[in-house]
């Protein structure tokens, strides 16, 4: 099985939200990178890409012949009071929504985060890549608490994610992963 992972943004051209002390690429990158060692341990390939361009990620994925394809991110707002965490899917997806669904609830299960529920939505890397495609919102970094976990979590973080995916693919061919993380 081949999962794809992008951690968001990028760090010299668009580091994305940042607050608390917390910059969302530097963020993405550190849980994706975790995540893609649990996804190895559990006998996965993996390939993990960070880089500014939407058109770039989508291509690179499709190029590889991703089966899963799993963006990474940090929310934000102007509210400081928003927290906790989201995982989206490309409308009409209905192995994008299994995917989020699995991802949701691992991270629900392992971190003490608000669930903002799993939601359709027309990213451009949920529309450009040719396979099951979630977009995960870890939590805010412009929450002062749920920015504590971003700092301290991020390894139960990847966990979470990793055990998201090896579930749905645990679904779709109970056969490719050799153990969960």
């Amino acid at each position: 099985m081949k999962i794809f992972i992008n951690p968001g943004h990028e760090p010299t051209l668009d580091p994305g939200a940042c607050a608390n002390g917390l910059r969302e690429a530097d963020v993405a990158l550190a849980i994706g990178k975790l995540t893609a060692a649990y996804l190895r341990d559990a006998g996965c390939e993996v390939k993990l890409y960070q880089v500014d361009g939407l058109d770039e990620i989508c291509e690179a994925s499709n190029s590889w012949r991703s089966d899963i394809f799993v963006s990474i991110h940090c929310n934000a707002a102007e509210n400081v009071y928003a927290h906790g965490t989201e995982t989206f899917y490309c409308y009409g997806a209905g192995a994008g929504r299994l995917l989020a669904d699995c991802i949701q609830s691992q991270i629900l299960h392992a971190l003490p985060v608000e669930d903002r529920h799993v939601c359709d939505a027309g990213f451009a890397v949920l529309r450009g890549t040719d396979c099951p495609a979630v977009l995960v919102e870890t939590a805010f970094v412009t929450n002062e608490s749920d920015a504590e976990l971003l700092k301290t979590c991020q390894d139960d973080f990847a966990r979470a994610i990793a055990r998201g995916v090896t579930d749905f693919a645990i679904y779709i061919q109970p056969d490719v992963v050799d153990s969960r993380p």
